[in-house]
């Protein structure tokens, strides 16, 4: 996905293909919108897409995962070259009232250059009139609590926390399946044509909790850095091989070191696959040193 924020570091970092000259921001890599989806590279069900998986093979791909409409979560990779507008997801209640989808988030932070930081939460001596004031008055950014990220950090990032990626960080991003946002700041950034990029600020001051206040950094409980209703994500040093779950379970393998292989399939870091509830052989397998993984799930 080409974004005016994005760079070409999922090129040199992951060895994805680009196309020239491009700034890519975003890429989705497991997905089931009407917009995108991803597709079965290899095997019997090769071409099917995670939709049709998901509404056509729902035991044998995920076990007894809860019914939804699509399949509930969408992962990518994240590449900002310079800093995210300051923007919020809407909570579900208001969501439904502003004609859009909830949406609560995880960012991992895979690669973090000298000075990075994230912008997440409200100043604890902030309160909504002042951030209303400094939004007209150009200077929002005083009022956003800030957080200096090193590769291997998580922040979480439930609907209605402000927030913004800045740059020097690539992300991978699991998040709720919704492509929601509202802009309530752009940097007072203009285009070529010196045109400032459309904002949501009603929208957003209606979304934004305000008592949200200075948040830290994920504290991993050993190997969870999030356990939720929405989705369970685990990091996993692997140096010997290791059953992903249970057979009737799920999971979602992302590669963040090394490489690592199940069922006669490896990938590199930025490669993800998922492994079938009805899969036999489920064993994860380091294919070298210091093989480190991403493990999504939805159980809780």
């Amino acid at each position: 996905m080409e974004r005016i924020w994005g760079g070409r570091r999922l090129q040199s970092l992951f060895g994805k293909h680009l196309p020239p000259g491009v700034r890519i921001g975003e890429s989705w890599e497991i997905v089931d919108r009407p917009e995108a989806q991803s597709v079965v590279h290899r095997g019997p069900l090769r071409g099917k897409t995670l939709h049709a998986l998901w509404t056509e093979h729902r035991q044998e791909i995920f076990g007894d995962a809860a019914d939804s409409a699509r399949f509930p979560i969408l992962i990518k990779l994240l590449d900002a070259e310079e800093k995210l507008s300051l923007q919020v997801h809407p909570p579900a209640h208001v969501a439904e009232e502003l004609g859009g989808e909830p949406k609560t988030e995880f960012w991992y932070i895979a690669d973090a250059q000298p000075h990075a930081e994230l912008y997440v939460g409200m100043r604890r001596d902030s309160s909504r009139a002042a951030f209303e004031e400094a939004i007209a008055a150009g200077s929002a950014e005083a009022h956003v609590h800030r957080v200096p990220v090193k590769t291997g950090d998580g922040m979480f990032l439930p609907s209605g926390r402000v927030h913004a990626i800045g740059a020097g960080n690539v992300i991978v991003e699991v998040q709720q399946n919704s492509d929601t946002t509202y802009r309530v700041f752009d940097w007072n950034r203009t285009d070529d044509s010196g045109t400032p990029r459309t904002l949501h600020v009603e929208e957003s001051l209606r979304c934004i909790d305000f008592e949200d206040c200075e948040p830290s950094l994920v504290d991993p409980e050993h190997e969870a850095l999030v356990s939720h209703s929405l989705f369970r994500i685990e990091k996993w040093s692997l140096d010997a091989p290791r059953e992903v779950g249970p057979r009737g379970d799920f999971a979602i393998v992302c590669c963040l070191s090394g490489k690592v292989e199940c069922g006669g399939t490896s990938i590199a870091p930025g490669e993800f696959f998922l492994v079938p509830a009805a899969m036999e052989h489920r064993v994860l397998a380091p294919l070298a040193t210091d093989t480190a993984l991403l493990r999504v799930t939805l159980r809780d």
